[in-house]
């Protein structure tokens, strides 16, 4: 099952969807032409990251790789990507981004529905009212899927602890994201707080907690796996943080400076600002300041974006960052009695997911 465990992932995720696709169809037709569109999101990409930890948080605690128990556990992890789902569908819209993985995004496909049907109305209302509902009804399945896997009550009660503060963490993370956006807060404390509830809970180290908890995991396992996890999920997001300006759009699947255009205080622009700051350098402020949330940034700007982000030490200080947070993840991980191959295995994937391309 390891071997291919993206694979697996995505036929359970097949599975449960059709079942729904037809529920929804019964409803009405329309409405199972919108959760098409769902149903295809979810499935036409994403790394699997998370089920890949919540996979291997149930593997470091002694959990089978075969048989009953562990499709079940198989199946509960691919409920994580429904919880991804919805938070990429809503996000998006947040961001009024146009594509995601190299397509339009799902607010952006209910406009071009809205405008080809001649509907009534304003189109961006409509897309934006789709995305909504839809994300609602992925944020619902999720936690259909996970107590319908098959895990003993004992087991899932164990679960709920970490499935329900990842849900309430990634939303508070997604707030704050919008509200540094609006209080212009470039302080590096504010950015690594967001990284910490928006990405390193919900990416890491929640799902590795989930497969924990079904497992049975001693305290100890999970204080291990806890300390890894919020770690590796900080790095990761730095790394995203990167990507989102430093990335190649046909590999990340968005535009080239997106992040800046949405106007991101991430942890890069911190340590950006907090340099320009430091040395009285106003014109770098000054252009800092223009790049952030302009919608109609070209490429020659930002380009001129990350040169400064380059020069003011930004991109060094969050490579150190990311370097410094998986080592201290990998430190946490050796000091823990976890079982093998999960503790190889997990040290493999902290380095894979802060160290990619996209």
């Amino acid at each position: 099952m390891e071997s291919s465990l993206p694979d697996q992932v995505q036929r359970e995720l097949t599975e449960f969807l059709r079942a729904r696709r037809t529920e929804a169809a019964e409803l009405d037709p329309a409405f199972g032409a919108a959760v098409a569109e769902l149903a295809d999101f979810v499935l036409s990409g994403g790394k699997r990251i998370r089920p890949t930890f919540a996979w291997w948080g149930w593997r470091a605690a002694g959990g089978s790789d075969e048989g009953p128990a562990a499709i079940a556990m198989l199946r509960a992890a691919s409920a994580l990507e429904l919880l991804q789902a919805c938070a990429l569908v809503h996000d998006d819209l947040i961001d009024e981004s146009d594509t995601r993985r190299g397509n339009p995004t799902v607010h952006r496909k209910f406009e071009q529905v809205h405008q080809e049907s001649g509907f009534a109305g304003d189109d961006r209302q409509f897309g934006m009212a789709g995305a909504v509902l839809l994300g609602d009804l992925a944020l619902s399945w999720a936690d259909d899927m996970l107590h319908s896997a098959g895990i003993p009550p004992a087991a899932l009660n164990r679960a709920l602890r970490p499935w329900r503060a990842m849900r309430t963490e990634v939303l508070a993370g997604q707030y704050l994201d919008v509200l540094g956006q609006v209080r212009g807060d470039e302080s590096p404390q504010a950015a690594l707080r967001i990284c910490q509830l928006k990405a390193a809970s919900y990416t890491v180290q929640r799902p590795l907690e989930v497969g924990a908890e079904i497992a049975g995991a001693s305290p100890a396992a999970l204080e291990a796996l806890r300390r890894f996890g919020s770690d590796i999920g900080v790095a990761f997001q730095l790394r995203d943080d990167l990507l989102g300006v430093f990335g190649d759009p046909e590999v990340t699947g968005k535009p080239a400076g997106d992040d800046l255009r949405e106007g991101k205080r991430t942890l890069l622009i911190a340590e950006a600002a907090a340099t320009a700051l430091k040395q009285g350098d106003q014109e770098a402020l000054d252009l800092l300041h223009g790049v952030l949330g302009d919608p109609d940034l070209d490429e020659q700007r930002v380009e001129q974006a990350r040169q400064l982000l380059t020069r003011l030490g930004a991109v060094a200080a969050v490579e150190k960052q990311i370097t410094d947070l998986t080592g201290s993840a990998l430190l946490a991980l050796h000091g823990a009695d976890l079982a093998e191959p999960a503790a190889s295995r997990l040290a493999e994937l902290a380095v894979a997911v802060t160290d990619r391309t996209r």
